[in-house]
């Protein structure tokens, strides 16, 4: 969803290489795309041809690139040690192999997808066993909500970019920063450390997540004692220091990313024996 919203404001040129193949690349070149969200359709073709293309060359694509923004799937794992809890990474790696394949020079990778922390070492170590060229990692992770996506991406929040406490990799994060400031505030761009920022993104949905399991909560409450749950909802989200949003109850917290990130949190959290953050 980047990748439009790049392209529209800025001269800089954009190529998408989906890892699906030649078919995905041909629906993105086309009008049935490969999955709806409202105004992406109308962004792609103010600027697809004219700065933004999508290829079937993996490797000329690679080779082409100064920074590499990588969204890859991140599935749980179904088996082995962690199964149903830890990161399924294999697709990361597979990306990171193709990368260290096709490059023919320095590069910057910027993780999209949510992904657990410390994800940027394997990243690494796949890119530097593969590749003598130097890499720099960065995360950018993606805040944006289904249905307000593009939205989102044409006026944020905020932006999360972390990198670690190296030269190059300072200068790559200002790259970036200098990217995304064509269109978005300075103020709202956030640089973190690459921990911090992989972090992060699990942190915000696992809060997000507590706040709907909480009304939910209150809400068979409610239907106990008689109280009507969204005037309860109303009261406590007027105190500022709640706020109202994501107070609505309802049968879950709906989609697989709340779940799938909070089984990450404490798959980590087990991991790092912390008994005090796995309740």
């Amino acid at each position: 969803m980047l990748l439009p919203n790049i392209a529209h404001p800025l001269s800089h040129r954009g190529t998408g290489s989906p890892s699906q193949g030649t078919r995905t690349a041909r629906r993105w070149n086309s009008t049935l795309l490969p999955f709806f969200e409202p105004s992406l359709q109308e962004t792609l073709e103010e600027v697809r041809g004219v700065n933004l293309s999508f290829a079937t060359d993996f490797d000329a694509a690679i080779k082409s690139a100064d920074v590499i923004m990588a969204s890859v799937s991140t599935p749980l794992k179904d088996s082995g040690a962690g199964a149903g809890y830890a990161p399924d990474l294999q697709f990361w790696e597979r990306i990171a192999r193709l990368i260290a394949q096709s490059a023919a020079g320095p590069k910057t990778i910027v993780e999209r997808s949510t992904v657990p922390v410390k994800s940027a070492d394997i990243i690494k170590q796949v890119l530097a066993f593969n590749n003598p060229h130097p890499m720099v990692v960065l995360s950018n992770p993606e805040f944006a909500r289904e249905g307000s996506a593009m939205m989102d991406q044409a006026s944020p929040e905020r932006v999360l970019i972390g990198g670690e406490d190296s030269e190059a990799a300072r200068a790559a994060v200002e790259q970036l920063v200098d990217l995304y400031a064509r269109w978005i505030p300075r103020e709202r761009v956030i640089v973190s450390g690459l921990w911090s920022a992989e972090l992060s993104k699990l942190a915000a949905n696992a809060f997000l997540a507590q706040r709907i399991s909480s009304i939910n909560a209150i809400s068979a409450l409610c239907e106990k004692t008689g109280a009507d749950v969204s005037e309860v909802a109303y009261a406590v989200g007027v105190d500022s220091r709640v706020g109202r949003k994501h107070l609505t109850a309802s049968v879950g917290f709906g989609g697989a990313c709340y779940e799938t990130h909070l089984r990450n949190l404490i798959y980590l959290s087990r991991a790092f024996r912390l008994p005090q953050a796995n309740t």
